[in-house]
């Protein structure tokens, strides 16, 4: 006799919503065009230099054509959204569901507003839509961005593009971790600490993500 029927997993499952949800956001995001991706804490509200300094960048980057792309939360994101917003550009919000829920800011376009159940996805919407990234202040969530992208370039699994740390003095402690001690025992080489660069001028940024943009279209001459 055939023994009982073997029920499908919860994970075998939970494959046709990842599909879902990795659908929904290439249909979304492929109507984005050519945009930034801002990231920085949650916890730097109006009014601090961080929160102003991210939404003049973003302002000065809406205003060259791109879309700037957030996690769609309050603090670092709600500047760069309301950056993009203020100069008539397209604003992107990759908001993630969590246990205890995230507010969401009110300056993300309703079209491109997604909702992510998984971290995984919401990462490949950044890295495969974004032309350059501007990481400032942040914690955690921060800096796994920040080094999934640079180990996605390391490791040449993606073309690299611009990545900017805002705010020398914040990330003066991580740089010299790096240099003194990472690159010091061999962990990496100085070559690879040029896959980024730290800078807190907004027109410094703005004029090198949009050469790199044209160079890569082959128009760098224009």
């Amino acid at each position: 006799m055939e023994g009982p029927h073997k029920v499908p997993s919860l994970d075998s499952w939970r494959v046709f919503r990842i599909v879902s949800e990795l659908v929904d956001g290439f249909e979304t995001m492929t109507q984005l065009g050519p945009s930034i991706a801002f990231f920085g804490s949650l916890r730097i509200l109006e009014g601090d230099t961080y929160y102003e300094l991210c939404k003049t960048i973003a302002i000065k980057i809406a205003k060259k054509g791109f879309g700037i792309i957030t996690g769609g939360g309050t603090g670092i994101m709600e500047a760069a959204n309301r950056g993009a917003q203020e100069a008539k550009g397209k604003s992107c919000g990759l908001c993630i569901i969590l246990p205890e829920e995230e507010q969401v800011n009110r300056y993300i376009d309703s079209k491109y507003h997604l909702n992510h159940r998984y971290f995984f996805i919401r990462k490949v919407m950044f890295v495969r839509y974004a032309k350059g990234f501007v990481v400032l202040p942040g914690g955690y969530g921060t800096l796994d961005e920040f080094f999934e992208a640079i180990t996605l370039i390391q490791t040449k699994r993606i073309q690299a593009f611009p990545i900017y740390l805002v705010g020398k003095e914040y990330w003066e402690g991580l740089l010299e971790w790096l240099k003194k001690t990472v690159v010091k025992r061999g962990n990496l080489s100085s070559k690879e600490l040029s896959f980024f660069k730290v800078t807190d001028d907004p027109d410094e940024i703005v004029e090198g993500i949009q050469t790199h943009y044209l160079k890569s279209l082959g128009l760098e001459n224009f």
